[in-house]
């Protein structure tokens, strides 16, 4: 039974966020490995994903205000410019708001990584990576 666990935990180790962290076992228990990478990995999923500001729709009216100020000054004939401008906004407003999440996720990955790769340097384990 006890392999049994220490088998499903082995798997979940491997299929998680942090599997990418390398140690250098040589002369490591592996239940104190396993116990200090739990450990570990429960501490770095507490890091906060960081949320864009505002929602979509946020954005895209941002956008399509910044569009419609810039068509219409920019010398856009009456509405049709301020228009042009709006709808140019909203696909800008549209797109920064899928970049801004992907960076944001992206970050907190790496925040994550580097407390994993902190907590197992603290607790002695030589991490490679």
């Amino acid at each position: 039974m006890r392999a049994l666990v220490l088998l499903g935990t082995l798997t979940l180790f491997s299929s998680s966020a942090f599997a990418n962290i390398v140690v250098d076992k040589t002369n490591v228990d592996e239940k104190d490995y396993l116990y200090d990478h739990s450990q570990c990995s429960e501490l770095a999923s507490q890091a906060q994903l960081q949320q864009a500001e505002g929602g979509m729709i946020s954005g895209a009216a941002k956008g399509a205000a910044v569009g419609a100020a810039a068509g219409a000054i920019s010398g856009g004939s009456g509405s049709s410019g301020a228009q042009t401008g709006a709808a140019v906004g909203v696909a800008g407003g549209f797109l920064q708001r899928n970049s801004d999440k992907r960076n944001n996720k992206k970050a907190h990955q790496e925040e994550q990584k580097t407390i994993m790769r902190n907590c197992m340097t603290n607790r002695g384990y030589t991490v490679l990576n």
